[in-house]
Order: C-alpha cells, then sequence, then structure tokens
C-alpha cells in the first residue's frame, strides 16, 4: 500500500457531492473536450484560452481550431480573462502543457478562492526539476487539495460521446478528510465518460508521463516499415520500464497495469492519432525531428518528456532503456537502426522482477550483423533522426557488453 492511504475510506456509504461550477484552465485539444464533458454532465462550465484572438474567434464560431470537428455548447462561456474565468468556480482544471504548467498554476493561485480544488490533468515530469505534476502544483499553490486525471483518452473521441474511462487519483492527508477523488467522479461522469479511482497519484503520473516517449518509439518501429511483433515487444518491456520508476519514486506497480498506465500506453503506442506516435512514425520514414515537428499546433509531449523522464531515470539508479533510445535519437547520437540492433542484442535477461538481478546472459548476436537484422523497408539505414550520420558508437563497445549511446547494457 502506498504512502498516501485509501482514497475510498473517506466516502463510505457517502454520496458525493458534485462540483457545479467547473473553470477548465487550457484550451488546447483535451481542455476543450473536458469542458464538452463537464457541460454534457451538466455542469456550468467556464473554458479559458490564453490568446485573446483564439479565444475570441472560439467564442463566436464554437469552434476551437484544435479540436475544430466538435461544436463548443453555449453552456461553455469561453473567455481569455483568467480572473473572470476563475471567479465562483468550485472546481479548476488545470489543462496545459506539462512544461508550462508551473508558470500557469502560479497565475491561477492568487486568483482563486481559498479551498477551491485542481485537477491536474497535464502529463509529463519537468524539464530540469525531473518533479512530478503533482509536486509542482504543490509548489505554487500550497495547501490547495489537488488531484491527477490520466487515462486512455483521444481528445476527439472523448468529446464526441465516445465511451471513455480515465483514472482520478488523490495522495496525501486529504485523501482521508475528504472525498476529492470521488466529487471529481460524480462531477465529469457520463453515460459515456467513466472515471476509477485511486490514491496512488504517483504512480498515474508515472504511466501519463511515460507513454508518450515509449508512443515516439513505437513510431519508429512503424515508420521503419515493421508490423505488430515488435510494437508488442516495445509496449510490454515498456510497461517494465514504466513500473520500475513508478515503484522508485514511491508509486504502486498495479496501478501501471491499469488505466493510467498499460491502458493509456496501449492506446497512444497504437494510434496515428497520438501525435507522439505520428511524429516517432515520421522520425522512422526519414524525417529530421525539425521536419517531424514543423507544422504542428499542439506540443508533442514524448519529445519534451523523453529527456526529462531518462535524467529522473538517471538520478534514481533505474533502467529504462528504450526511453535512453528514444533520447539518444532525438539528440542525434544514435540511428534508428542502430538503436533497434542496441536493443535487441542488450545482454538475455529474466523477464519476472525476482529473477532480474540473477540472470545476465551476453548475446549472442552483438557480434554478427552489425545491424542485428536484414529486413525490407529500412530505407535510410545508418542516420540519425537528427540528420547524423553514425551513433559514434564501435564494435568493442558492443562487445564489452556496453549500449550504445547510454542505452543501459542490462
Amino acid at each position: 500500500m502506498s504512502e498516501y492511504g485509501t482514497a475510498t475510506r473517506a466516502f463510505d456509504n457517502v454520496v458525493p457531492e458534485p462540483f457545479n461550477e467547473i473553470c477548465v484552465v487550457g484550451g488546447g485539444a483535451w481542455g476543450t473536450a473536458l469542458a464538452l464533458i463537464a457541460a454534457r454532465a451538466g455542469r456550468n462550465v467556464r473554458l479559458w484560452i490564453r490568446e485573446a484572438e483564439a479565444a475570441g474567434a472560439a467564442a463566436r464560431t464554437r469552434r476551437n481550431p484544435f479540436l475544430p470537428e466538435h461544436a463548443i455548447p453555449p453552456e461553455v462561456a469561453v473567455s481569455d480573462d483568467l480572473a473572470a474565468s476563475l471567479a465562483g468556480c468550485g472546481l479548476v482544471l488545470l489543462v496545459v502543457p506539462s512544461q508550462f504548467l508551473r508558470r500557469v498554476a502560479r497565475q491561477v493561485q492568487p486568483l482563486l478562492a481559498p479551498g477551491v480544488p485542481v485537477l491536474i490533468c497535464s502529463k509529463g515530469v519537468e524539464a530540469d526539476t525531473g518533479t512530478l505534476m503533482t509536486d509542482v502544483v504543490a509548489a505554487e499553490m500550497p495547501g490547495r487539495a489537488r488531484a491527477i486525471l490520466s487515462g486512455p483518452s483521444f481528445a476527439g473521441e472523448a468529446a464526441a460521446g465516445q465511451p471513455t474511462a480515465v483514472t482520478i487519483a488523490v495522495g496525501g492527508p486529504e485523501a482521508e478528510l475528504d472525498p476529492l477523488a470521488a466529487r471529481i467522479a460524480v462531477t465529469l461522469g457520463t453515460a459515456t465518460f467513466r472515471p476509477y479511482l485511486s490514491d496512488d497519484p504517483v504512480g498515474v503520473e508515472v504511466g501519463g508521463a511515460v507513454k508518450n516517449v515509449l508512443a515516439i518509439a513505437c513510431g519508429m518501429a512503424a515508420g521503419r516499415g515493421f508490423g505488430s511483433n515488435p510494437r508488442a515487444a516495445l509496449i510490454s518491456r515498456g510497461l517494465a520500464e514504466m513500473k520500475r520508476l513508478a515503484e522508485a519514486l514511491g508509486g504502486q506497480r498495479e496501478t501501471v497495469t491499469g488505466l493510467s498506465g498499460i491502458g493509456d500506453l496501449t492506446l497512444t503506442c497504437s494510434s496515428e492519432q497520438s501525435r507522439n506516435f505520428s511524429f516517432g512514425k515520421a522520425l522512422g520514414q526519414g524525417l529530421s525531428v525539425e521536419e517531424a515537428l514543423a507544422g504542428k499546433r499542439a506540443v508533442v509531449e514524448g519529445a519534451v518528456n523523453a529527456r526529462s523522464v531518462t535524467d529522473l531515470a538517471r538520478r534514481l539508479g533505474i533502467e529504462m532503456p528504450i526511453c535512453e533510445a528514444v533520447q539518444a535519437i532525438l539528440d542525434g547520437r544514435l540511428s534508428i537502426d542502430d538503436a533497434i540492433h542496441g536493443l535487441l542484442t542488450r545482454p538475455i535477461t529474466a523477464e519476472p522482477r525476482a529473477l532480474e538481478p540473477a540472470v545476465k546472459v551476453p548475446h549472442p548476436a552483438t557480434e554478427r550483423d552489425p545491424l542485428g537484422y536484414s529486413g525490407a523497408g529500412q530505407s535510410g539505414a545508418g542516420h540519425s533522426a537528427s540528420g547524423h550520420s553514425d551513433s559514434g558508437h564501435s564494435g568493442d563497445e558492443r562487445a564489452a557488453g556496453k549500449g550504445p549511446a547510454g542505452i543501459p547494457a542490462a
């Protein structure tokens, strides 16, 4: 059991009261979708969009360019006035890219009445500090109750009313004092939007952050022309990396096997609706990082979080070879083909966690076939995503069992 206690204990046999006045801070696709979901649940909703021109256009046309196929209902008030949007609200949803969350939380805090809780809907690890999103909000909004929402949820499908399930997690003493997770669940729950509750915000956050990096890896494999086998391997072994990081941070491995972990990972790694998957696929097809990002209106979180996730893992002494390979490719230190070879020819280890430390067998292909495969569809072999022509690692390093460009060898 996590240090956070049991989030359900406080509201056994109690019908939680929903929040009726909702402010969604962040007018991207997911923020707009959540505003539509809250309105569908019967709540009074304000949607804050930072750019005055975009907010004005959305208010007039009832369409948001980030989610143009779905009309914004009249029940959703759209504004670029943060103070007016926050006035009188009972719950705030923070739905901004992870690297902007601290700045936005700092802006919101003095404008928000005491006692109003926040629901964090951002996914990622803060660059430089390695801080999870709930801890960023705790630092900038001290004493304010907070929860995290995550799970497999493409904005367009959720906005269209397709069945969607997510996890809402509350940790810390407030889980014992106030049934916040349940109140948020009944606030947003509809016949097609189903929240589940958790007392493990760390596990929920790790799943949301790491899955975007792994989706880039799956996209790269698709871009190189590979099929379902490599994707299944990346998802399964990526899940193991996710579990290691969650546990090292005090989260529960079980959480990672739920909606916010394997659920979101499977979704993001399997569809071009995912910005991270499509970005990785473009890299796999030979585009540079700059070319793959060109013209994208929304942030590709995995490209930003690859570094923050791997930096955090190194500080904790956690091996995350797939995430390390993605970061090395984005940095231009490693080609995609050499990354595939490096991951496939790492020393053979055991799958069960209990046996991992005891088993490490040199891979027989380490000194044969410099790329480790000879499949079709491998145009552009030997070129990194940044346009560099070589990964810079030698056959001696491979023979010694060292992973290319810093990929852990075990």
